[in-house]
């Protein structure tokens, strides 16, 4: 009896002592339950302070409590986001060649679309003479967010410089009042270049980089331009010029030059910077800043306003002289076309003729 009787308190005594245990443990995760609540609906009023927090809500946050991504696909997460966020500077620093030295054009939607200028632009590089290796100093220049997702599948050194007062995506009419804004948009933009201390070649990206041109620079000149017409003399400042491909050295007086190039569209509202330019470079002021000016030849530089002479010697051919995208897509394919036979023949051309213009030709 007293040996049955001892068994029984010992198992009320082992019953009470769980109990104790399991209520404390009770408290605890109850305890932890709501302080796990309170962290969520804290984070969740921080990241959503405008939003009402429903059931829903509060079962997502305990399964979850860590606030969502922004409905964001995991490709919109990538390394073409990273790339907005580094800065004008690096990209020009990991572009530049070893006398700091980089190629820039610029680009918007429009141009960036697949088998449009873009696509020409960088094949260019490809099939020209000694041109591949200088794909790594090109800096493109991205109008919109358009363009630069475009040209982030296509070459490493893209940069997107925000425009918010002006829609650059689209295809611009010549001289209209976007265009002209974005022709100083340009300007602006290679003041900056010039004065982080970077010397550059801007080029157009309806221009076709056949061979290496940096051996047909002038050796001193301050700023070089390209020309739709050239009379024969470098120094002559009556050149009719282009501003379609220039080469520029950073120094005090390119810089000032760029700054009053840019100023003096306030003067003139209705010129884009090409005319502005004309408008300017016989100002006495341009005298006093000092800065040197040189002109290319365009045997080495031709474009549709005159084609280069000489397709042994070309370096770069424009589609200037010609509005319009479907036209100077057609022109610049026959282009192409005539460089790729020029590569197929053993031997120099005695007589240079191109395909081109001829689209560019019809009204």
């Amino acid at each position: 009896m007293s040996s049955s009787s001892s068994s029984s308190s010992s198992s009320s005594s082992r019953s009470k002592l769980l109990d104790m245990i399991g209520q404390k443990e009770v408290t605890t995760i109850l305890i932890l339950f709501l302080g796990l609540t309170t962290s969520c609906l804290l984070l969740y009023k921080t990241a959503y302070p405008l939003q009402r927090l429903s059931v829903n809500n509060l079962i997502s946050l305990v399964a979850s409590p860590f606030p969502p991504l922004a409905n964001l696909k995991s490709s919109e997460i990538s390394q073409e986001t990273a790339k907005r966020k580094i800065s004008f500077n690096e990209i020009l620093e990991n572009a530049s060649t070893k006398n700091n030295t980089v190629i820039i054009t610029t680009l918007n939607q429009a141009w960036a679309e697949p088998n449009s200028l873009f696509d020409l632009f960088l094949e260019s590089f490809r099939v020209g003479q000694g041109t591949q290796q200088l794909l790594k100093h090109v800096v493109v220049v991205c109008l919109d967010g358009k363009a630069f997702e475009r040209c982030s599948q296509l070459h490493p050194n893209c940069y997107h410089t925000e425009t918010s007062d002006t829609d650059f995506s689209g295809e611009k009419a010549y001289n209209t009042p976007d265009y002209l804004k974005m022709m100083w948009r340009r300007i602006e933009l290679l003041t900056q270049v010039l004065e982080m201390g970077f010397n550059f070649i801007f080029t157009d990206t309806d221009i076709m980089w056949l061979r290496d041109p940096f051996p047909r620079l002038y050796p001193d000149g301050d700023f070089q331009m390209a020309c739709d017409r050239f009379s024969g003399n470098p120094f002559d400042t009556d050149n009719s010029v282009n501003g379609g491909f220039t080469y520029v050295r950073s120094n005090n007086r390119s810089i000032e030059f760029y700054k009053f190039w840019h100023k003096s569209r306030l003067n003139y509202p209705e010129l884009h910077d090409q005319d502005v330019f004309n408008r300017i470079k016989h100002m006495p002021y341009i005298t006093e800043i000092g800065v040197q000016m040189r002109f290319f030849d365009t045997v080495y530089f031709g474009g549709f306003c005159q084609t280069s002479r000489d397709i042994n010697l070309v370096c770069t051919m424009h589609a200037n002289c010609c509005i319009g995208l479907e036209k100077k897509l057609h022109d610049l394919n026959l282009v192409l076309d005539d460089w790729r036979k020029y590569l197929s023949l053993s031997e120099n051309v005695q007589n240079t003729t191109w395909s081109v213009p001829r689209k560019c030709l019809e009204d």
